[in-house]
């Protein structure tokens, strides 16, 4: 049997998280700090919310978050995250294998934080669920990594990196009813594996969309 584009995703992820105790630092990313620390509280989605460091740190600050990943394990994690902090009724969690499923409802905030991968992804179409996701009023926060660290010479496999314009192309939204309030390249520093320091440049695209909240 050929193995469909989804399962060689579900399976990638399932293995890289449990093949270890923790993938990531579970702290927020400093780019969703940044852009969201000013934003009124609602409810917000967490797209590819990994161990639930964005959702936690958005449920602390009062807002009612549903994270979304297509692996059990980050789930687990994330949610066990959420009950450490004492904010289990204020978060949510859902596994969707996003460009397949999706989930319902509409979000005063949808952040979708280096949805990137080196297995298939639909990168366009989640994209677009995420900005229909969007209430009135409400924000679309995209942060995609520009290219690969200054340290990394040899690439680990081919990838192509979106450009700010490129994703507003493909997103396509009506000028009359959203607003483009951050598109911005950001240079942060990012240390090897192996301690060489140097840089990594990132690409934020911060978008309101129109009408009351």
């Amino acid at each position: 049997m050929t193995e469909t584009p989804a399962l060689k995703a579900a399976e990638f992820w399932e293995g890289r998280y449990r093949d270890g105790d923790r993938l990531w630092s579970g702290r927020p990313n400093a780019l969703l700090v940044r852009e969201a620390a000013e934003l009124a509280p609602g409810t917000a989605l967490d797209l590819g919310c990994g161990e639930g460091g964005d959702v936690v740190w958005l449920a602390a600050r009062g807002w009612r978050v549903t994270g979304v990943d297509i692996s059990h394990t980050a789930l687990e994690r994330a949610a066990g995250h959420a009950a450490e902090a004492g904010l289990s009724d204020r978060t949510a969690w859902e596994r969707h294998v996003l460009g397949e499923t999706f989930p319902e409802g509409s979000f005063d905030l949808v952040n979708v934080q280096f949805l990137q991968s080196p297995v298939a992804l639909d990168q366009r179409r989640i994209l677009r669920q995420a900005a229909e996701a969007v209430a009135a009023g409400g924000t679309l926060l995209i942060v995609m990594h520009a290219g690969w660290p200054s340290w990394q010479s040899e690439p680990p496999f081919a990838a192509e990196f979106p450009t700010l314009d490129s994703v507003l192309d493909e997103l396509a939204l009506p000028k009359a009813d959203w607003t483009v309030e951050t598109l911005e390249t950001v240079r942060s520093v990012s240390v090897s594996p192996e301690g060489v320091e140097g840089f990594r440049d990132d690409n934020v695209w911060r978008i309101r969309r129109g009408g009351d909240a």
